[in-house]
């Protein structure tokens, strides 16, 4: 969470329009009745559960992937 939290805020602040995409891995699914259900959270790391998946244009991407590598500034 702390982590994409940070790469928005790094393409807002270079005016990079992009799009989020949230995966909660615990969710049950129409693949999958999900295992929260059955087995619970215990000894799972939590901050596994959601997957976010950043999506910035074509002609952005490698402005993007030199701003969140540190590369411009």
């Amino acid at each position: 969470m702390k982590k994409q939290v940070e790469v928005r805020d790094l393409l807002n602040q270079f005016k990079i329009p992009y799009s989020i995409n949230v995966i909660n891995r615990k969710s049950p699914s129409i693949f999958g009745a999900g295992s929260r259900a059955r087995t619970g959270t215990f000894g799972e790391n939590l901050k596994l559960e959601y997957q976010y998946i950043i999506f910035v244009r074509k002609t952005d991407y490698e402005k993007a992937y030199a701003v969140i590598n540190g590369k411009i500034k």
